[in-house]
């Protein structure tokens, strides 16, 4: 498959409802929003389930608004040259107020509390008299001068950390792959751990934030349990499938699981003695959806206009200031001298190269390159037809 971007109207569609804070990004001088296109340059989706779809010509992008992926075909999407983002961090907030809101009302028992209280409504002028003496089986307990282990210091963790510091708590964090930035905010009070394990053995509560990988999932299992903390209340906003359900549901059982509060409830969870299912509300929340919309919208913009990838899952990350000179951009097989065959190609129509990037990604490359003479618009087809077939090359496109 091979692209050329010309000054033509590009189209975009969209999947889901996606807030018009976000669809306001693309000017409508050159973009078009067709949610019926069968031939959009670009999709915007949320949730929407996209296993099964077809992609032709001329897609090049698909962002999700959110972090996860799991609806998109990325390993399909690679093969064929497009492009799939990401949000992360742009709900972000909407999470962490939702895992420290769950900290608090979990340890002060007032789910249950709420739900007994309701289950009141008929008792008339005694319900006052039924509250106070009912309200003792609801004692809770402070989380003031408790420990919070935070798995995981990517965009939500790292929030987490810093914000329940206020509140009084102690905080250790592990994360083996904690980014710079993120390192740079967080709070130099997050005692940093060496391994999960000692986050297992010393934390009160247990909050998890990282992706669902062949690696983590599962990693909440009775080998977990065995060494936290009896009653250990533990937090999952992040993937159902880190928890091995049936390890969790003997862990509660026993009571060296004080409370499971999760935002994946299914059949299982729902069974559990003193587990708290919440309907998957982690980021719902306008502000978050607005974020999200904005930020994919903003993503994809810019690719399609300068080529230029930042957030994307199955793509490098790669950056070019964008001077207004002819772009080559090439996704390509990460082997041996495919820039070298690029350059080539483009040195025999006489071109010089004002500037370049080449970033690979396991295996797959992007290369993007400037051309630094005014380029006759009647060759561009003859180059991309010539890059196109050198092996290796999954797409090519000049902007």
């Amino acid at each position: 498959m091979s692209t050329i971007t010309s000054n033509k109207v590009k189209t975009i569609k969209t999947l889901n409802q996606i807030a018009d804070s976000g669809l306001q990004v693309f000017d409508e001088e050159n973009y078009k929003i067709d949610n019926d296109s069968e031939s959009p340059d670009a999709i915007l989706a949320r949730s929407y389930n996209m296993h099964g779809m077809e992609f032709d010509n001329p897609l090049k992008a698909i962002a999700r608004a959110g972090a996860g992926v799991n609806n998109i075909p990325v390993d399909k999407c690679t093969e064929q040259g497009i492009a799939v983002f990401n949000t992360p961090g742009a709900n972000a907030n909407a999470v962490k107020e939702l895992v420290i809101t769950s900290l608090m009302a979990s340890s002060r028992n007032l789910f249950d509390g709420v739900k007994w209280v309701k289950s009141l409504e008929n008792e008339g002028e005694q319900i006052p008299k039924l509250v106070e003496a009912g309200k003792k089986q609801f004692v809770g307990k402070e989380i003031k001068g408790k420990t919070l282990g935070v798995i995981g210091l990517g965009a939500v963790g790292s929030l987490v950390a810093n914000d329940v510091l206020n509140l009084d708590m102690d905080v250790i964090g592990f994360d083996p792959f904690i980014s710079v930035n993120t390192a740079w905010n967080l709070s130099r009070n997050v005692q940093r751990a060496m391994s999960m394990e000692e986050v297992f053995e010393n934390s009160d509560y247990i909050t998890v934030h990282v992706p669902l990988t062949n690696d983590t999932r599962g990693m909440f299992n009775e080998q977990a349990f065995k060494v936290m903390k009896k009653g250990v209340h533990i937090l999952n906003f992040s993937r159902g499938e880190l928890v091995n359900e049936t390890d969790m549901a003997v862990a509660l059982e026993s009571g060296k699981v004080g409370k499971y509060i999760t935002d994946f409830p299914n059949e299982n969870v729902l069974k559990m003695e003193n587990a708290i299912s919440v309907p998957h509300l982690g980021a719902s929340t306008k502000e978050s959806e607005e974020n999200c919309a904005i930020m994919a919208a903003r993503q994809v913009k810019e690719f399609l206009e300068t080529g230029n990838i930042k957030n994307s899952v199955n793509f490098p990350n790669a950056s070019l200031p964008y001077t207004g000179k002819r772009r080559v951009a090439a996704f390509h097989q990460n082997v041996p001298n495919m820039v070298g065959q690029i350059t080539s190609a483009i040195s025999n129509y006489h071109l010089n190269i004002a500037d370049m990037v080449n970033r690979s990604r396991n295996d797959y490359a992007y290369t993007m390159i400037d051309i630094d003479d005014k380029v006759n618009g009647d060759i561009i087809p003859e180059l991309v037809e010539d890059i196109k077939n050198i092996e290796g090359i999954v797409t090519v496109r000049v902007i």
